[in-house]
């Protein structure tokens, strides 16, 4: 009997098959549930990390989990300032947004982010819709008050979600779409035409408010580092996995950019959800990784 042997191209798509069953408990896990995911940094602005993302959402839709995104626009809002000749100003880490900047902020997101993250998931058939955050009383905020050595910093109108309300995403969900959220929240009050009673709050932060009310099997954050180092800047330090009690003892001694970041997976794990995790979105293809591997990427955090 001649003996069968396997060729390159057979041996490639074994590794395939391979890949694929070791998703299939994850499937499993995560299939018919929400997954909460802030889409941010180099991701959101280069051109390929962006249709990696989108091709990863769309994935998890059709796989049968049901994503939802969550989305800011720095970069963007930062250019359109530029553009209409209004200056940015940052305080405390915060962007200052004014009555007049708080129109280029609506602009930018629901206008372009949003709109480009919509019109690129549906390149692959009727599968996401764009949400407003400060529209069907999604999110409800107040202005955050920020201090600094004593000292009261005005941030305009900038803002802590406080209350959240999901059914227009849950309606979203149910006709089997992609919701794609904005991160503005509207000021305790109706949204004047001018642009006055909205607020713009930080993505993270308004991600794990979204993520709670959901009742979300997962939040994930994209980031531009590889995840969470116990001891920054030695790379050895990066932490694979970290409980509730052991980041609250390390949160005051992060730098200030991962503090929002993991003081959103904090809150998120802290009312209830399962898990959070900050991971790389540099990585192409990075929420794939960490959602249908065993050891995933980036920093989980899970309960104490």
């Amino acid at each position: 009997m001649a003996e069968f042997t396997h060729g390159p191209e057979h041996e490639q798509a074994m590794t395939k098959a391979g890949v694929l069953i070791e998703a299939l408990p994850w499937l499993k896990r995560f299939r018919n549930r929400i997954i909460v995911v802030k889409f941010g940094g180099n991701a959101m602005i280069n051109d390929e990390l962006k249709r990696a993302f989108v091709q990863d959402m769309v994935y998890l839709r059709l796989a049968g989990v049901r994503p939802v995104i969550v989305h800011g626009g720095g970069p963007q809002i930062t250019k359109e300032l530029k553009i209409r000749g209004i200056e940015s100003e940052f305080r405390a880490g915060y962007r200052v947004t004014t009555e007049e900047s708080i129109d280029v902020v609506r602009d930018v997101l629901t206008d372009q982010v949003g709109a480009e993250l919509v019109d690129l998931i549906n390149e692959h058939g009727d599968l996401a819709n764009g949400i407003a955050g400060h529209e069907h009383s999604l999110f409800t905020g107040e202005r955050m008050i920020k201090e600094i050595a004593g000292a009261r910093i005005d941030l305009g109108l900038v803002g802590n979600v406080t209350e959240v309300d999901p059914q227009r995403v849950l309606a979203v969900l149910a006709d089997d779409h992609i919701p794609v959220v904005s991160t503005l929240a509207q000021d305790g009050g109706e949204v004047e035409d001018d642009g006055s009673g909205l607020l713009n709050v930080n993505a993270d932060s308004a991600a794990a408010a979204l993520a709670i009310a959901l009742d979300a099997a997962k939040l994930v954050i994209l980031t531009d580092v590889a995840g969470l180092y116990s001891d920054w800047p030695n790379t050895d330090s990066l932490v694979s996995i970290i409980n509730t009690d052991e980041l609250r003892d390390l949160l005051p001694s992060l730098e200030s950019g991962m503090i929002p970041k993991m003081t959103a997976c904090l809150e998120a794990v802290d009312a209830g959800v399962p898990k959070a995790a900050i991971i790389d979105g540099r990585a192409p293809h990075s929420i794939l990784l960490e959602v249908f591997t065993k050891d995933g990427i980036g920093t989980e955090v899970v309960p104490a």
